[in-house]
């Protein structure tokens, strides 16, 4: 008997890096997952891995948020843990940054998610509460130690979104509790994945770094010694979305090594 047996879970962004390993961790646990990608071809074979099912969904779209959040409905009748995980960056001087720039990363990283964890959340405050718990439905975003401490001169549209989705993380735990659902987020810090290989690459193409100096430069100073791996933040993602999480709400969660402490 896994800690999650019987939780429905949602995940956006599934089909990579720390949604992949998320999948793979609550399955693992037994909960019944629904991966969400906008690449479908790569949900499918991530569904047929983990033995749930795949939705192709591009988060930035009504119709697909309706549809994507009704699939765990359809399939089960319910839906109890939503990770809101599906995120974009784009590496560039901060005076250099276009609108088009700036509004691409907003939508996917900031508006997505609130549109997202209302769709959601319509939907799990009319339905009974998880077996063995009060409440009905637990939402979980990602967001980034980049929300706390800015993204210095490269990343200020994607450091500015992650701020957003923590505050958006609380008003959703102060608005939803009444209806019996939490809201945390975790917060990331250099985890080695397909979006830090951007990363290194676009740093290293501004600034004439030779391959993976950049990503040297961000492990470097954390005090644990070593890279973030997916599975580091999956085991958090795992906790809560099972009980012992039940009485947390509102709350931003560092996972980065001790790269940031304290408030």
């Amino acid at each position: 008997m896994g800690r999650l047996d019987g939780r429905v879970v949602l995940i956006t962004g599934a089909a990579g890096g720390i949604g992949t390993a998320a999948a793979r961790r609550l399955a693992a646990d037994g909960a019944r997952v629904v991966v969400a990608d906008i690449d479908g071809g790569a949900a499918e074979k991530l569904a047929r891995d983990v033995d749930g099912v795949a939705v192709q969904a591009d988060v930035t779209r009504a119709a697909d948020i309706a549809r994507m959040v009704e699939e765990p409905y359809t399939r089960w009748g319910r839906l109890d843990v939503l990770f809101n995980n599906a995120g974009v960056i784009r590496v560039q001087p901060m005076l250099e940054v276009t609108e088009a720039e700036w509004d691409r990363v907003m939508s996917v990283n900031l508006r997505a998610v609130f549109f997202v964890l209302q769709a959601a959340a319509r939907r799990m405050k009319n339905q009974p509460p998880m077996s063995g718990s009060e409440l009905r439905g637990k939402l979980i975003h990602t967001a980034s130690i980049a929300g706390y401490r800015g993204g210095g001169h490269l990343t200020t549209p994607y450091s500015a979104s992650k701020a957003g989705v923590i505050s958006l993380t609380r008003s959703a735990a102060q608005n939803l509790a009444a209806d019996r659902i939490t809201s945390n987020c975790v917060c990331p810090g250099a985890v080695d994945t397909a979006m830090w290989e951007q990363i290194d690459r676009e740093w290293g193409a501004l600034e004439g770094l030779a391959p993976r100096e950049a990503w040297n430069r961000r492990i470097k100073p954390i005090p644990l010694g070593r890279p973030e791996t997916p599975d580091d933040v999956a085991g958090v993602i795992a906790f809560l979305a099972g009980p012992d999480s039940d009485y947390m709400t509102g709350q931003a969660i560092k996972v980065d090594g001790g790269l940031i402490m304290g408030d």
